[in-house]
């Protein structure tokens, strides 16, 4: 069972969170509240899997609290989800800086929600695909000069370009798309990648892809066909 509090200064936003989660019974939520200061004892008392946080609310915000949270040694097992309708460029990244274990907007599918939830209770990190993006896009602005990882020397041709595509915050979809493989195929390639390069998360591989230079300002390759 994964063990939830949700924190978000409206009430209906809690009310529609505490269902969609129930729909699935591995999910529990344990606690909900209206902000920041409320959130600290509520998951210091109730030490769950997971906190759902908002970021804009009154009083301490959610950026303000997950520092607070990842900064208490007795919650070294609570991971914070960002669920919010921003996607400022400063809240991303501060977030991420602060240890959250992922950002999502609040038009997230359900089911990819409480996929979510799944995942960083289990020690993922995961941001949504137009996050994902964002952050991509900002480390490749970043005057940092390419690196290139011998890890990468244990990657076939095909595998190089699924890496190229995640580095540019493809999804499975869309990976499978410009390589013409099915999406089950992209499946079992980032999970191949994942295991060779021994990377904890599609984030890191993103991070390892732009370090190592596979992916350039100009974007990503065109489709191609062939390779394994």
């Amino acid at each position: 069972m994964t063990d939830v509090v949700v924190v978000d200064d409206q009430d209906l936003v809690r009310a529609g969170l505490r269902v969609l989660l129930g729909n699935d019974p591995r999910i529990r939520v344990v606690g909900e509240a209206a902000d920041g200061a409320a959130a600290l004892p509520l998951v210091r008392r109730m030490r769950p899997d997971v906190v759902l946080m908002d970021i804009r609310m009154p009083g301490m915000d959610g950026l303000a609290a997950t520092a607070a949270l990842r900064a208490d040694p007795g919650l070294a097992g609570t991971r914070v989800l960002i669920l919010t309708t921003f996607d400022d460029d400063e809240d991303i990244l501060e977030a991420i800086g602060l240890g959250a274990a992922g950002y999502l907007l609040k038009d997230t599918p359900s089911d990819e929600l409480r996929r979510a939830v799944h995942t960083a209770a289990a020690g993922g990190n995961l941001l949504s695909p137009p996050i994902a993006r964002r952050v991509m896009e900002h480390l490749a602005r970043a005057p940092r000069p390419p690196a290139p990882d011998p890890r990468l020397a244990a990657l076939t041709e095909r595998e190089r370009a699924v890496l190229t595509r995640i580095g540019h915050g493809d999804a499975n979809d869309e990976i499978a798309a410009a390589l013409h493989i099915s999406p089950a195929t992209a499946r079992t390639y980032v999970s191949r990648i994942l295991a060779k390069l021994h990377a904890r998360d599609r984030t890191a591989l993103a991070v390892l892809a732009h370090r190592s230079g596979l992916v350039t300002p100009e974007g990503p390759p065109g489709p191609r066909a062939g390779g394994r």
